[in-house]
């Protein structure tokens, strides 16, 4: 396996490959003044973590980088890992790093261009290799995919599928993390996976009593710590706190005896296709759904105007009917003639003619400016429609989403597809993100988290949650800091990248709050596991983070695999590693469906019962 890229998500990566999967990798990466990541005050380095930091110090320790653009001497770290330094990915590297004789290569550059570039000349050099690509923009990444499989069909002559092992796969780190991202912001709005046709979502389910078996739903995820954090809370090793790891994918007897640990169980939603749910069963308006086209016309004050003026003329209308005993469309039509005075005087008619008619020429005077305001506030709607819209007065329970970079972009998306009004914080003017929030009119406050002011401008102090997405740590941190100094029980999600540092957050924010919920994510740390399945020809359908750990949902041939074949759907388990959750193409199957050699299942894993599966 050969992976090139110059971000956290390369090394994690590369960790994925060698750790849980045994693969002898090479690792392609920038020189050293391109890969260092800026400090982080008070970051620790644990166990959990270790062979990720010696990757990383091979990779920075190493004197002498790379020409413009040629390769380093590769070398092995204690690992196993072959580390190779490079500014450009060309082909004399990609020649290098073994590419002629790989059986996959990822290229995850934070860079479109860089990668569909490698790509090609990565293609030309070996037309069976498969390729894994991580790229940003979606319908570029359709073409490329069918352009490069096309490249492969060409150059191996072998079939319409490029021969046994040639594949192109596009990935998009932000689209795997973006669903976890907003999940963990919006309490009760649970984990969504489309798998084999279904729509399953998991949901926390309080500790059973004794002896007895909770609702499992459809099956038993996790069993969580015992010291409580929910299902996206960072994890906690259990000899310092006195409770438990999570238990990924418990059989029944450990469900059974477990004493005061919530359970992670999934649910069947309904059909691919049917609505995802809304974020429901929060108070304060945030599963409130898109305003609708008149109120973003008009305000509401013009909407009262405009009511009160047509009371008026119903009003009159029926007055006149009654006083002159004529029928109520003349009634109407008679009282509409008075409004725009061109009717005639009511000379020589009843008083209360009369009167009526003064009155109705006097609510046509008052409806004059009432059209007027009317005309002005469409134009100025449809002027400012391709401006940043402000955060409306007396808004409250939202999302305050800081960060529109890639990650942020993709979250907001999503938040929308959920109908949770979301407010945004970015620094940057010309940020990617600001495009997508102006065509989804999401108010944006313009300025730096950091600055006093930014955050109060977002309404924080009435927000239901923070979302934290920024790719700064320290920015992260201080921004969740101060909201929660504005509203100790706000809710707090923050995408940090080293483990130990997340870890020591949640630790002081819990400590220091501890009625109120408080999340770490790391992005690479979320996608991994989908870039790994990939590259060893797998499909990972999405990833589920239990705490600091990940569950994975992968699409499975049954050919090939004792462990499936022949098994009944209800008997292919293997606790702690995997678990059968649906048969695609069959609909609901029951627990005694025999698995056939022809049959694609849907397993939830561990990255280990993943790699075994392999």
């Amino acid at each position: 396996m050969v992976v090139c890229g110059d971000d956290a998500l390369a090394h994690r990566l590369t960790a994925e490959l060698r750790t849980f999967h045994g693969e002898q990798v090479t690792l392609v990466v920038p020189p050293n003044e391109r890969l260092v990541r800026p400090p982080v005050v008070g970051r620790a380095r644990a166990a959990s973590a270790a062979l990720l930091d010696r990757m990383v110090s091979a990779a920075v320790g190493r004197a002498g980088g790379a020409g413009s653009a040629g390769a380093g001497a590769g070398t092995q770290n204690a690992d196993g890992v072959r580390v190779l330094e490079a500014v450009d990915v060309t082909e004399a590297v990609l020649a290098e790093a073994g590419v002629e004789r790989a059986a996959a290569l990822a290229l995850v550059y934070d860079d479109d261009e860089t990668n569909i570039r490698a790509a090609l000349t990565a293609r030309r050099l070996n037309p069976r290799l498969r390729l894994v690509l991580r790229l940003y923009n979606r319908r570029l990444g359709q073409h490329i995919e069918e352009l490069l499989d096309q490249a492969a069909t060409l150059a191996s002559g072998e079939g319409p599928d490029g021969g046994p092992d040639a594949s192109t796969t596009v990935l998009s780190d932000a689209d795997t993390a973006a669903p976890a991202l907003a999940a963990a912001a919006v309490a009760g709005t649970t984990k969504v996976v489309q798998a084999g046709g279904l729509l399953l979502r998991s949901v926390e389910r309080p500790p059973a009593r004794d002896g007895q078996l909770p609702d499992q739903g459809l099956c038993t995820l996790a069993l969580l710590s015992a010291n409580g954090g929910g299902p996206g809370g960072t994890g906690r090793a259990g000899g310092e706190h006195g409770g438990e790891e999570p238990r990924l994918l418990p059989d029944d007897d450990e469900v059974r005896l477990a004493r005061g640990r919530s359970a992670l169980v999934l649910e069947q939603v309904s059909a691919v296709g049917g609505a995802v749910p809304d974020a429901a069963g929060r108070g304060g308006g945030v599963g409130a759904g898109v305003v609708p086209p008149l109120a973003s016309l008009f305000s509401r004050r013009l909407r009262w105007s405009l009511a009160g003026l047509v009371a008026c003329v119903v009003a009159l209308a029926v007055a006149l009917w009654v006083v002159t005993d004529i029928g109520a469309l003349p009634a109407f039509y008679l009282t509409l003639l008075d409004m725009f005075a061109i009717d005639d005087p009511a000379i020589g008619q009843s008083l209360g003619r009369q009167v009526l008619q003064l009155l109705s020429g006097l609510v046509g005077l008052l409806l004059l400016p009432v059209l007027l305001a009317a005309v002005l506030e469409a134009l100025g709607t449809f002027r400012s429609a391709s401006a940043l819209r402000k955060p409306p007065r007396g808004l409250g329970g939202h999302v305050v989403l800081l960060g529109l970079g890639k990650i942020g972009t993709r979250v907001l998306t999503r938040l929308r597809e959920l109908n949770v009004p979301v407010v945004c914080v970015e620094a940057d003017p010309e940020a990617r993100g600001l495009a997508t929030a102006r065509r989804l009119r999401v108010p944006v406050v313009l300025g730096d988290v950091t600055q006093e002011g930014v955050l109060e401008a977002a309404k924080i102090h009435r927000a239901y949650a923070l979302l934290a997405v920024t790719s700064a740590d320290t920015t992260n941190l201080e921004a969740a800091l101060y909201a929660r100094s504005v509203r100790p029980d706000l809710r707090v999600v923050l995408r940090l990248y080293d483990d130990d540092f997340a870890t020591a957050v949640y630790r002081t924010l819990r400590a220091a709050h501890p009625g109120a919920p408080t999340r770490s994510r790391s992005v690479s740390h979320l996608s991994a596991p989908a870039f790994a399945g990939a590259m060893l020809g797998r499909q990972v359908l999405g990833a589920l983070p239990v705490e600091r750990r990940v569950l994975l949902f992968a699409s499975v041939s049954v050919g090939g695999h004792a462990e499936l074949e022949g098994r009944a759907v209800g008997s292919a388990f293997r606790g702690g590693a995997w678990r059968v959750l649906a048969v695609e193409g069959r609909g609901d199957v029951g627990p005694d469906y025999v698995l056939g050699a022809g049959d694609r299942v849907v397993v939830a894993a561990t990255r280990r019962g993943l790699a075994e599966l392999g």
